[in-house]
This record gives C-alpha cells, sequence and structure tokens, in this order.
C-alpha cells in the first residue's frame, strides 16, 4: 500500500499505545476484528469514512482530531 496508509496506520497504533490498549481491546471498542486493526497498523489496508469514525469514537477523540494527527505527521 501507499505511504499514506503506513502513515495512517501509524497514528492508529501511536494513538491506541497512548491509550495503553492492546489491538484487541481497540477492536472490541471500535466493534472491529483485530486482524482488520492490524491490517491497518501496518499500511495494508486503508479503512473507510465510517471506520475511520468508528475507530476516532473508540480512541475518544473526534475524528477531525484524528485526521489533524494524521497531517500532522505527514507535514513533519
Amino acid at each position: 500500500m501507499s505511504g499514506q496508509c503506513q502513515r495512517f496506520g501509524r497514528v492508529v497504533r501511536q494513538s491506541r499505545e497512548a491509550q495503553g490498549w492492546s489491538q484487541e481491546q481497540l477492536a472490541e471498542r471500535a466493534d472491529l476484528n483485530r486482524s482488520y486493526i492490524g491490517e491497518i497498523e501496518r499500511g495494508d489496508a486503508m479503512p473507510s469514512l465510517a471506520t475511520l469514525a468508528k475507530l476516532a469514537t473508540a480512541l475518544g477523540v473526534t475524528l477531525s482530531a484524528l485526521m489533524a494527527r494524521y497531517e500532522q505527521l505527514t507535514s513533519a
């Protein structure tokens, strides 16, 4: 996948780890499959807008805040 997918995956992983959660815990909170979380974090999958919203809600941030973290990583 593209570098964009890898960078977004890094944002998800960093956000999850900041909560002290495993992939399983994030998957449960977001109502997603654990293996799909792994694919996102590795940059093997780019989630849909609906999935992005689930991830943001599970992580306790707004969708715009999650995307801002991605944008900060890309501009660094």
